[in-house]
């Protein structure tokens, strides 16, 4: 593990990369100086990514829209999960927000972080 360095550089960055790559099809047995190698390469590269290529927040709406076109969800399936096809319309178009049931019943029910869901988002004037 001595040959870990910190990484400070785009070039350290890819060498991080290329090192960390040769575990992803040979994973390494826990407790292992290979598993503790790629433990710590993997907090390096995630600390470094997150300093120069930040993720901005998603709002709440575009989220949920964006996880029902990849799941292949409908309004309807939303309404079933809220309880109303008005109410998911409206949730949808911004023209209501997020309750605090509605995002329990979202969290649970389709496995999106709630943490995701309670952030504050523009609502559209009726």
């Amino acid at each position: 593990m001595m040959d870990i360095r910190p990484i400070r550089t785009a070039e350290d960055h890819e060498w991080a990369l290329a090192e960390i790559a040769r575990y992803f099809d040979n994973q390494p047995a826990p407790g292992t100086p290979e598993a503790d190698r790629f433990d710590v390469l993997a907090d390096l590269i995630d600390a470094y990514e997150a300093r120069h290529f930040p993720i901005e927040a998603v709002e709440p709406i575009d989220l949920l829209r964006t996880h029902m076109e990849v799941t292949g969800k409908t309004q309807a399936y939303l309404a079933a999960l809220l309880g109303s096809r008005p109410r998911a319309s409206e949730v949808l178009n911004r023209r209501r927000a997020l309750t605090v049931d509605m995002i329990h019943k979202i969290s649970t029910g389709w496995g999106i972080p709630a943490d995701c869901l309670v952030r504050p988002y523009h609502l559209n004037a009726a």
